[in-house]
């Protein structure tokens, strides 16, 4: 380890509201305070971060702050070498709860983490000169021995076919498998985010006399409200429209008015936006919204009772299957591609910004055996 930081921190501005936990001043090893934003620009700033960004961030922040002050660092503001110096040290240190040191997307966010604190606190952030170099290296090591740390984790593409499978080992008696495949196949139609699917309400959507639903979906990574159009499905079974009108029956007749959130929370005992206690307090949100995370939860179900334990990959299809929220999302991508649709209009269909190299990634994976589109049909081998 190279020896302490000297320069002179300047005075820090205190934290952005609750976007990260940068230390107020006065506390251990953080500079004096200097005037800044006021609460009410804090609280302003911090509600521009997404909640899942920010929690990501607050707890990269608080590893790299814990270390700084353990090796006689100034935290905020750092210098490049602290920073380069900080990188080293997650390539090298296994993590408590994996045994293995970091992987290079999660010290991409662990750098991202350090940059948002230094931007909130109103200082320059620090050269990352050295420390990209760093994780270059250490991606490329990875990659050269094959470590699976060095691959980029994909979820599986629940496209149509597998939707099918899912629909099939479904039971749409119960309110739980009602609402699971109406969220299981709007978050495909919509190539919704599983965030992007917790928010939406019975008011962000529409019926269309006889072509199907109008919705209006807030996109937050994009900071954007979306109308999509989801037409009826060919396959009564994996029709988005008639499926999420299934669900509308099912609330009407559990009394539950169409307002407010459409994905609501079911316990094990059938109950709908049951209150949830914990130690006697009310825990969860009081409408019954579903959060990101059991949206996520319906997809992993679902391929469990399919017995989708492979991913359904052509090239690799002995590789463990991921199944987690963004398999709807990448599953419209991959659909879209081999329906041979303008991969414009579909991106822009799935809230992509046009250009978005996720898109073209997914996109363009699955035209691989396209005859058109690969150089090595009709060559002569």
């Amino acid at each position: 380890m190279s020896t302490p930081d000297t320069t002179a921190p300047a005075p820090e501005t205190p934290a952005v509201g609750a976007a990260l936990d940068v230390a107020p001043a006065g506390a251990a090893g953080v500079p004096a305070a200097r005037q800044g934003l006021s609460p009410t620009a804090q609280a302003a700033v911090a509600a521009g971060i997404p909640k899942e960004t920010e929690r990501g961030y607050n707890g990269d922040w608080k590893r790299f702050k814990a270390w700084a002050l353990a090796v006689d660092r100034c935290p905020l503001p750092c210098t490049g070498e602290t920073l380069t110096e900080y990188v080293t040290w997650l390539t090298l240190t296994p993590r408590p709860r994996t045994g293995q040191p970091y992987k290079p997307a999660s010290i991409d966010r662990a750098m991202a983490s350090i940059v948002v604190a230094h931007q909130a606190a109103e200082y320059p952030p620090p050269d990352q000169t050295g420390a990209r170099l760093v994780l270059k290296g250490y991606t490329a090591e990875l990659k050269r021995t094959k470590d699976p740390r060095g691959r980029v984790a994909k979820a599986a593409a629940a496209t149509p076919a597998v939707l099918r499978r899912m629909a099939a080992a479904t039971d749409r008696t119960t309110a739980i498998g009602i609402r699971d495949m109406a969220a299981l196949l709007n978050g495909f139609a919509l190539a919704a985010r599983r965030s992007e699917a917790a928010l939406l309400d019975w008011e962000d959507v529409v019926e269309t006399e006889e072509k199907g639903l109008a919705y209006d979906i807030y996109r937050p990574k994009v900071n954007s409200d979306q109308p999509v159009d989801v037409p009826y499905g060919t396959y009564p079974s994996t029709c988005p429209v008639r499926a999420m009108k299934a669900w509308a029956r099912c609330l009407l007749e559990h009394g539950r008015p169409l307002t407010g959130p459409i994905f609501l929370r079911i316990d094990r005992h059938g109950r709908i936006a049951h209150p949830m206690t914990r130690g006697g307090k009310p825990i969860g949100d009081p409408d019954g919204r579903m959060t990101g995370e059991a949206i996520g939860d319906v997809v992993t179900r679902a391929a469990k009772r399919a017995g989708l334990t492979k991913a359904p990959d052509d090239l690799l299809p002995d590789l463990p299957a991921r199944w987690t929220g963004h398999a709807l999302r990448r599953g419209y991508a991959v659909a879209s591609r081999q329906a041979k649709k303008d991969p414009i209009e579909a991106a822009r269909h799935g809230g992509w910004v046009d250009g978005s190299k996720a898109f073209a990634g997914y996109h363009d994976r699955a035209g691989m055996w396209d005859e058109e589109l690969n150089p090595l049909y009709g060559i002569g081998l």
